[in-house]
C-alpha cells in the first residue's frame, strides 16, 4: 500500500502555485523579448517586470523603485552586506549580526572580516531571540551596519524587529534583515518598521526558485556586486529573468491576499495542533524556538536519544517529508550551530526535526503525521543504548 504523501519541508522550498505558473508561462515563448530592448517585444516584457516589481512592493508596503530584483535570497544578502560596506567605507568598519543567521549572511560577514572589517556576532537566548539591549551595547562609533534576520529558518522564532531597528536608527546605524522566511507569511509594512534593507525569495512563498529581491529604503546608496549592463537601477546587472520575476510578482499578490483572508490563521491553528500533538505523544521531546513568537507554519522539536538522519529516512519511507536541524545529513558530525546557540547540548541537538506546513496542509495531513511519527521514534529509541523506557 502506497503511504499518504505529506510534504512538511516548506521552509526549504514551496510548491509553485498553479496561478503563479499560469502567469509565468507566456513569458517563456510568447512575450519573450528582452525587457531592456526598446521594440514592442521588449516593451511587453518590461511591462511584466514592472508589474512584478509593483506587486512585490505592495506586499511589504514599499514603493516599486525600492525593490531590487536578484537571483535569489543569498544574492540579495550579499548585495545588502557587501554593497553597503563598499559604499560606506568612510563611515566605519564594524558590522553587527547574530549567531543564528543564514550562512549566506554569516559567511559574507566572515569573508569581510578577512578583508579587514571588524564584526560582532550577538548571542541569542534559549528561544533564539536577540536582545535589543545587547545590540545597543555592541554598537560602537565605527558601527555602520547591523543585520538580524526577521525569522529563523530552523527554529521559526520571529525576532523583535521593530525594537532592533529602532535601536539602530537611534544610533545612525543601517539595519538589514533577512526576511526570506517571513515575507508573505507575516504582515510586514515598511511604512511602519525601521528597516533599511530586507531580503526576500520567491520560492519560500509558492513562487519559482532562483528569484529574489532586496528592499532598499529610498535614498540609501549601495555599490553593485554584479557589474555589467546596469540593470536594476545599476545595482544588479544581467538580463532579467522575466518569467521568474512575473512568477514572483504573482506569488506576492497571492500572499497579500492570504494575509487578510484568514488562511494564515488556519495555518497557525494546524501548527499548534501539530506542536501539541508531538509533545503529548513523544516523551522527552522539546519545542525549539519561541512558542508564540514564531512563524505561523513552523514546527521544530528536539527528541532525545535519536539521530536526525535515521528519523528523516523512516519518515520519508512513511511518505512524510521533513528536515533535520542536525548537520549530520551533510556529512558533518556536528549538530546545528543554530541549536547550539540556543544553549542545547550536542546530544539533544542531534535529535532535531523541522516540520513546516504549507497553505495546502490540512487536518488529515497532521493526523497522519501524529499517527506515524511516535512509532518511528519508539523504533529508533529501541536501538539506542541510552534510552530506558519508563
Amino acid at each position: 500500500m502506497t503511504p499518504r504523501k505529506v510534504y512538511l519541508d516548506n521552509s526549504a522550498t514551496t510548491k509553485v502555485d498553479k496561478r503563479v505558473l499560469e502567469a509565468m508561462l507566456p513569458y517563456f515563448s510568447e512575450t519573450y523579448g528582452n525587457p531592456n530592448s526598446l521594440h514592442a517585444w521588449g516593451r511587453d516584457a518590461r511591462a511584466g517586470v514592472d508589474k512584478a516589481r509593483a506587486q512585490v512592493a505592495e506586499l511589504i508596503g514599499a514603493e516599486p523603485k525600492d525593490i531590487i530584483f536578484t537571483g535569489g535570497g543569498s544574492e540579495a544578502d550579499n548585495l545588502a552586506i557587501k554593497g553597503t560596506t563598499w559604499a560606506r567605507k568612510e563611515k566605519g568598519g564594524h558590522i553587527i549580526t547574530s549567531a543564528i543567521e543564514h550562512h549566506a549572511l554569516l559567511d559574507t560577514v566572515r569573508w569581510l572580516g578577512k578583508m579587514g572589517y571588524d564584526f560582532t556576532v550577538l548571542p541569542v537566548d534559549k528561544y533564539g531571540m536577540v536582545d535589543p539591549k545587547e545590540l545597543e551595547a555592541a554598537i560602537r562609533p565605527d558601527t555602520f551596519l547591523t543585520s538580524i534576520m526577521f525569522a529563523n529558518n530552523e527554529i521559526g522564532t520571529i525576532e523583535p524587529i521593530a525594537e532592533l531597528g529602532a535601536v539602530c536608527r537611534k544610533h545612525g546605524v543601517l539595519f538589514h534583515t533577512d526576511g526570506v522566511q517571513a515575507t508573505g507569511h507575516v504582515k510586514i509594512d515598511m511604512k511602519e518598521l525601521p528597516i533599511d534593507m530586507m531580503t526576500m525569495a520567491a520560492h519560500k512563498m509558492y513562487g519559482p526558485k532562483g528569484v529574489g529581491a532586496l528592499y532598499v529604503r529610498k535614498g540609501l546608496k549601495l555599490s553593485p556586486v554584479v557589474h555589467g549592463g546596469g540593470q536594476e537601477f545599476g545595482l544588479r546587472s544581467g538580463t532579467e529573468n522575466t518569467p521568474g520575476l512575473v512568477g514572483f510578482g504573482m506569488a506576492a499578490e497571492l500572499a497579500a491576499d492570504r494575509l487578510v483572508n484568514g488562511e494564515i490563521d488556519n495555518e497557525r491553528r494546524l501548527r499548534d495542533k501539530l506542536i501539541d500533538g508531538l509533545l503529548e505523544r513523544i516523551p522527552e521531546s522539546t519545542l525549539t524556538g519561541h512558542r508564540t513568537e514564531r512563524l505561523p507554519y513552523h514546527v521544530s522539536v528536539c527528541i532525545k536519544y535519536i539521530e536526525g538522519e535515521g528519523m528523516l529516512l523512516l519518515m520519508d519511507y512513511a511518505g512524510i517529508g521533513v528536515s533535520s536541524g542536525s548537520a549530520c545529513t551533510s556529512g558533518s558530525l556536528e549538530p546545528s550551530y543554530v541549536l547550539l546557540a540556543t544553549g542545547l547540548d550536542h546530544a539533544t541537538a542531534h535529535g532535531s526535526v523541522r516540520l513546516t506546513l504549507s497553505k495546502d496542509t490540512n487536518d488529515e495531513d497532521i493526523d497522519y503525521v501524529l499517527e506515524q511519527f511516535p512509532p518511528i521514534i519508539e523504533k529508533l529509541r529501541a536501538m539506542s543504548p541510552f534510552y530506558k523506557k519508563s
